[in-house]
């Protein structure tokens, strides 16, 4: 496949990937990375990831769940796209579906309940809130624009299996009262919480949420926090795991 000029090609060697992004708008981060790891997919037979970008967490969780179909949506076409050639370039066409729809549009594609696995790397800031980015991929994957954290957690809460079902997301520390209460709203229980320090001795930079569908009684998991840089230069022995699996 001949490489287009407005794109670079992108090794992700622990899980045999090789993903096409553009040069100029949106790049993954290490924060999908995060999100699959507090995952620890392995049995799952059907997984959604909502708002999927260039596709990076549907196929890294494809690698992780070896029988899992993966649904992936993305309201951005170009960025949709790109997800569909990265599926077929990894060779998982077969069981990465890319859908060029929002995820206000669930229910026009899988039926209530029919998830394991619903994982979603969300827009961090509301409408209106923080510095606009002028780039239309940047600012759709930082901004909320058509689905507010509100609709991503009721299109969750539809798709996933009660009970059993898991919900992942990967967000701001500044929304995690938004998402308590939105959760307390919708009837969702938060399972386990584990907050990201850039460094030891600063701020939270994410958090990782685990929510689920029709459980009571269920007692708040606070793990410990997860350090991504030790000194402030070098990745810390957990991170580097992630990365490299070693």
């Amino acid at each position: 496949m001949e490489l287009q000029p407005d794109l670079s090609r992108d090794e992700l060697k622990r899980f045999g990937l090789t993903l096409l992004q553009p040069r100029d708008g949106y790049r993954f981060t290490l924060d999908p990375l995060l999100l699959c790891n507090f995952v620890h997919a392995g049995q799952e037979q059907q997984i959604a990831d909502l708002g999927t970008g260039s596709g990076v967490i549907a196929l890294v969780l494809a690698r992780m769940a070896l029988q899992a179909q993966v649904i992936a949506f993305e309201q951005d076409g170009v960025a949709a796209g790109l997800a569909q050639q990265n599926t077929v370039l990894n060779g998982l066409a077969d069981r990465v579906r890319v859908l060029h729809e929002d995820v206000l549009q669930v229910r026009r594609h899988l039926t209530v309940s029919s998830c394991d696995l619903v994982v979603s790397n969300p827009p961090y800031h509301k409408q209106g809130r923080g510095r606009l980015n002028p780039h239309p991929g940047k600012l759709a994957a930082r901004h909320e624009t058509t689905a507010t954290l509100a609709d991503f957690l009721a299109a969750a809460k539809y798709l996933v299996k009660p009970v059993t079902g898991r919900i992942c997301l990967v967000y701001h520390p500044a929304r995690l009262p938004d998402l308590m209460v939105e959760a307390v709203v919708q009837k969702l229980a938060v399972v386990r919480l584990r907050m990201v320090h850039g460094v030891p001795d600063a701020p939270a930079k994410v958090f990782l949420a685990e929510l689920a569908k029709g459980r009571r009684n269920v007692q708040l998991e606070v793990a410990p926090p997860l350090i991504v840089r030790s000194d402030g230069d070098s990745y810390t022995d957990e991170i580097r795991h992630i990365l490299t699996g070693n």
